[in-house]
């Protein structure tokens, strides 16, 4: 890699810079962990005596957060900044080298320019991969798949047959994409398995994390769009359709014909029933529990189970930490009651 300086990061992320410019830049760092080459960044006044005391010599800063002895990049945003220059810096190690021997690639297949595929990976029959996509080791794409360019498909990640996938896709290892939903019918003591023969629609920049799972519509479709990104452990159910941007923290589960909207975020271990609907910009707090056919209104923020309004809830879990206390005082008020 060429030599970097804090001059040419500044002009990447068309930021004005105080200090030397030629200061030599290699590596991003926490304050504690950093030297003289890496770069680190502050956001809070809270964290200025970390910085100060650190090696690094460049800070991407804000206009309103200078400190002195340093280069400082100034940036409206440092941690959006911080996050460019990170992606600037340290280029994403590929994944595979060309297509290894052990690989199983059916001749139907069509590989585009540039691909890699790592060892013991499957690809079946009529598979679509786009120019520079990676492959890791033990992926298993099913018959019809199709992805675009430049993805990236970690370790071990399964692709069940007729999945497709938009460009710069990432998907992390053990990730389980367009399985059976879980629906059944029930006669006399019997489950009889409803059709799962739906499709899963994956949009450009969508990021996928660890052992995720993500069912195929069952007659449908389910549907991530541009730049969804889910965190590990995250299921999505037959139906489930993702809007634009939306995050969604780990240990999540979203039941069959939901629907998120755009830049909705839900944290973790939320539990999203089945017919509900997460308006546009709404938040779900943390282990928030929606029940089935709920709609969550656009902007609000939500927690609890069932899910209510953050102030609402605030409210009552105040006076629910003060239940022994006023157990007590109806407990004396009884006995003088019954004293009288």
């Amino acid at each position: 890699m060429a030599n970097r300086t804090a001059g040419d990061l500044a002009n990447f992320l068309g930021c004005p810079i105080e200090g030397d410019a030629g200061a030599a830049l290699k590596r991003v760092a926490s304050p504690e962990e950093a030297g003289p080459e890496d770069l680190v960044y502050l956001e809070s006044s809270r964290h200025r005596e970390r910085v100060v005391q650190s090696r690094a010599h460049c800070v991407i800063t804000s206009p309103d957060l200078l400190v002195s002895g340093k280069t400082l990049i100034l940036a409206s945003r440092p941690k959006l900044a911080f996050a460019r220059a990170a992606a600037w810096l340290l280029p994403v190690e590929p994944i595979a080298a060309g297509i290894h021997p052990t690989a199983v690639v059916a001749a139907s297949a069509r590989l585009g320019r540039g691909i890699a595929i790592g060892p013991l990976a499957v690809i079946e029959d009529e598979v679509e991969i786009g120019d520079e996509t990676q492959i890791g080791a033990f992926c298993f794409l099913g018959r019809g798949t199709c992805l675009g360019r430049s993805c990236r498909l970690y370790p071990r990640v399964t692709l069940y047959a007729g999945v497709r996938m938009g460009s710069n896709v990432v998907v992390h290892s053990g990730a389980v994409l367009g399985c059976d939903g879980f629906g059944f019918v029930t006669d006399q003591g019997k489950h009889w398995k409803f059709p799962q023969v739906g499709a899963l629609e994956i949009a450009d920049e969508v990021e996928i994390g660890a052992n995720s799972t993500i069912a195929r519509g069952s007659l449908g479709v389910t549907r991530l769009s541009r730049q969804v990104k889910l965190d590990n452990l995250v299921h999505l159910a037959h139906n489930v359709e993702v809007g634009e941007r939306t995050v969604v923290a780990a240990q999540t589960g979203i039941a069959g014909s939901s629907f998120l909207e755009d830049d909705v975020v839900v944290g973790g271990q939320v539990g999203i029933a089945d017919h509900c609907r997460l308006e546009a910009g709404c938040v779900a707090g943390a282990q928030a529990g929606i029940p089935s056919g709920k709609t969550i209104r656009r902007g609000e923020t939500v927690w609890g189970t069932p899910a209510r309004p953050i102030k609402r809830f605030k409210e009552q879990y105040g006076w629910f930490a003060r239940l022994p206390e006023l157990g007590e005082r109806v407990r004396k008020l009884e006995r003088r009651t019954s004293e009288s």
